[in-house]
């Protein structure tokens, strides 16, 4: 009878301890936390107001060639923003993405503090490159 007890008591449980996997999932979830910030689109600029129309949603994403308040440039495809050492390695790397996709839009995206002068550069740069439309970005008019 002794041993009918020391073989009920020595089996393993078959279970599955799911502590370990719920520990990683929290882990990954912090991460995906930590990084989602970072992973945002272009440049921070103080964009001007100006009564204008919203772009479509069946339209691609956009090319968006910025200039800061300290006149620096930057282009944002997708996800992704590079910054530039001028405008014609601006007007190069825009001008190689246009032959890739060449009905992909192009926007400018000034900041409200820079000169127009950069702005206008900046267009004229896109336009010498080959992009036949610009469009321009800027923040709805606040009605306060």
């Amino acid at each position: 009878m002794q041993t009918a007890r020391t073989r009920s008591k020595s089996r393993a449980k078959a279970e599955i301890n799911v502590v370990p996997y719920i520990d990683v999932m929290l882990v990954l979830l912090v991460i995906f936390i930590a990084t989602a910030p970072v992973v945002m689109q272009g440049v921070t600029v103080d964009l001007p107001q100006a009564q204008s129309e919203t772009m479509n949603e069946n339209q691609q994403t956009p090319i968006i060639a910025t200039v800061d308040k300290a006149g620096q440039y930057y282009v944002s495809i997708d996800t992704t923003s590079e910054k530039m050492g001028s405008l014609d390695e601006l007007t190069a790397y825009v001008s190689a993405q246009l032959q890739k996709d060449p009905s992909r839009p192009v926007v400018v995206q000034g900041d409200a503090q820079v000169a127009y002068d950069n702005v206008i550069q900046l267009m004229n740069a896109l336009k010498t490159g080959g992009v036949k439309s610009v469009g321009l970005v800027t923040e709805p008019i606040n009605s306060n």
